[in-house]
């Protein structure tokens, strides 16, 4: 959370010159529901799987080639199986907590049950670390521009 997966995807779409799509933003639209909600209503479980249906249907059919996804859906197993069985390449943004902390809490209007606190955000950050680990790059983002950091991934996929 608050790493800049969206922002990122964005740029890195522009550079390719292809659509991005942010999987929360998808889930809100199909579900009617933003994640935050469906997590205070039904359970982070429940919504773990309405976000691995999604990112299935995004992959199977829609037409973005750059794809956020959500803070938590890397650590499914299931999601991470769908990625690379679309031969899709995986990115870590690698922040640091402080820059994510003050992201989420610069941006009021997101609510984000999975870090109410800044002890209760530590506690999942450390958690979701070795889930990231498991991406095929990992990109130190703390004082990069986005557009920088997309350069960097198009610099990855593009061959020289």
């Amino acid at each position: 959370m608050g790493c800049g997966k969206t922002t990122v995807a964005k740029a890195l779409a522009r550079q390719l010159g292809c659509e991005s799509l942010d999987l929360d933003s998808f889930i809100t639209e199909r579900e009617g529901r933003s994640p935050a909600e469906i997590i205070s209503q039904d359970g982070e479980s429940s919504f773990r799987s309405i976000e691995t249906s999604a990112l299935n249907d995004v992959l199977e059919n829609d037409e973005a080639r750059v794809i956020a996804l959500g803070g938590g859906a890397w650590t499914i197993e299931a999601s991470r199986a769908l990625v690379t069985a679309h031969d899709c390449l995986s990115v870590w943004l690698d922040a640091p907590l402080e820059l994510c902390w003050a992201r989420i809490m610069s941006n009021s209007e997101t609510l984000r049950p999975m870090a109410p606190d800044r002890e209760s955000t530590e506690t999942l950050f450390q958690y979701r670390r070795a889930s990231y680990e498991l991406a095929e790059l990992r990109l130190i983002v703390s004082h990069k521009a986005p557009i920088e950091t997309a350069g960097e991934i198009a610099t990855f996929l593009l061959p020289a």
